[in-house]
């Protein structure tokens, strides 16, 4: 289930809200149908998007960072949900090694040690170990809260890879990988690697996530007696393209105005009186670099070099060739008249907190993941038992994050079918 947490929307539960909290002993049977069938990720962040007639996932993150702004009330569920996927992967597990992306950013490295919190209550040694040429002995970095983390070489047998005196079951990585597959994590057959190295930039690819995604929301929609248009963000996708010299860009400008023309068909199915628009991004990108926001195709003729030069490469300096259009979905939600989006946290097939992506700078049809963006962490809602001001009795807070949670999972459900469908060792997922 998902834990009943605060959220900024305060208005009232619109159509779609009310059908997904009325079926929720039909949607949590679902899942637990799913999980025996299907393997969800290790973890997995999803950001949301609640344009009040759609709620969809426009973002879903494999190595998820931010576990820093997760509030300490949330910390048992994550405690717990670790316990329940290390005991599926690894039983006997006492050590977990933890590989970190090569960045001394004070708020990446606060992630970190909250993770090693989190594993350290679950029952596990925990020690980082950085890929990185600096660090060639162990390497404690103070953190402005008052905390440490301690960065130490990797070493690499044959068969196995640790640290000094330190021989892990299990190594989780939070570093998606986006500047290529390090020669040092590659064939370790003898222990578990999470996620799975295919599950990282050079392999991964949205549109496949999103096709997958397309799926799930079908078979939910048809769940609930829906149009799964409602939850899902429709997409295309380009390969071959480069923004420095336009190769590519006929196929961009096509497909953008296609794209623009099945959503305007929605709104007006649906009677929305809004403006559509499509989000240009990175295929295998990260980081919130490489991402466009057009509202007519013509934009592309126009491009200036300044957006060029922002489209041509991801956060690892990785050229962009391959592109997904995806549908625009707008925000409806405000931290303190500020344009917010719900991010939310999972471990195993649990949902364990979540915060709002806050932008003061930004629109509701624009990406919040740049420059500028604050977090807010969600806080648990006051017992629904309790009396609340200007509440009925008998009648309870809705719990909107409940919707979150629900999309969340359907993210989660459909990286299972992606990582599935790309796993180099399975049988191809049908």
């Amino acid at each position: 289930m998902v834990p009943h947490l605060v959220t900024a929307l305060t208005g009232p539960i619109n159509e779609l809200e009310q059908r997904i909290l009325e079926s929720t002993p039909v949607i949590e049977r679902w899942f637990r149908l799913e999980w025996m069938e299907h393997t969800p990720p290790f973890y997995s962040s999803v950001d949301v998007r609640n344009a009040g007639f759609k709620l969809a996932p426009v973002d879903t993150n494999l190595f998820p960072g931010g576990w820093n702004h997760l509030t300490p009330e949330m910390i048992p569920l994550a405690v717990q949900a670790a316990m329940a996927a290390i005991e599926k992967i690894c039983p006997e597990a006492k050590n977990l090694l933890l590989i970190p992306e090569n960045s001394r950013d004070s708020f990446y490295l606060s992630n970190l040690a909250q993770l090693q919190r989190i594993f350290y209550m679950a029952g596990l040694n925990v020690r980082l170990g950085s890929m990185s040429n600096d660090i060639k002995v162990p390497t404690t970095i103070e953190l402005p809260g008052g905390e440490k983390v301690v960065l130490e070489p990797l070493i690499r047998t044959k068969r196995r890879l640790g640290l000094k005196n330190f021989d892990p079951c299990t190594i989780l990585l939070n570093n998606d990988l986006s500047a290529g597959v390090p020669g040092i994590v590659e064939d370790l057959h003898e222990q578990y690697l999470l996620p799975p190295l295919h599950g990282g930039w050079p392999t991964r690819r949205k549109s496949h996530h999103f096709k997958a995604y397309e799926e799930v929301s079908k078979r939910f929609g048809k769940l609930l007696g829906m149009d799964h248009w409602l939850i899902n963000p429709m997409f295309n996708q380009c390969g071959e393209v480069d923004f420095n010299t336009d190769a590519g860009l006929e196929c961009l400008r096509s497909n953008t105005d296609a794209l623009l023309g099945k959503i305007r068909r929605k709104y007006k199915e649906y009677g929305i009186n809004e403006k559509p628009f499509v989000v240009v991004k990175a295929d295998n990108g990260t980081g919130g670099m490489g991402i466009l926001t057009v509202r007519d195709a013509r934009e592309i003729d126009n491009l200036p070099d300044k957006t060029r030069a922002h489209m041509a490469v991801t956060q690892a300096g990785q050229a962009v060739h391959e592109v997904i259009i995806q549908e625009g979905v707008l925000t409806n939600e405000r931290i303190n008249s500020a344009v917010a989006e719900p991010v939310v946290y999972m471990m195993d097939r649990y949902v364990v907190g979540g915060f709002y992506r806050v932008h003061a700078d930004r629109g509701v049809d624009e990406n919040l993941n740049a420059p500028g963006s604050s977090y807010v962490p969600l806080a648990f809602e006051q017992s629904a038992q309790l009396p609340q001001p200007g509440v009925k009795p008998g009648a309870s807070v809705p719990n909107r994050f409940y919707m979150y949670g629900v999309i969340g999972r359907l993210a989660m459900l459909a990286a299972s079918y992606e990582l599935e469908a790309t796993d180099p060792d399975a049988e191809v997922y049908e």
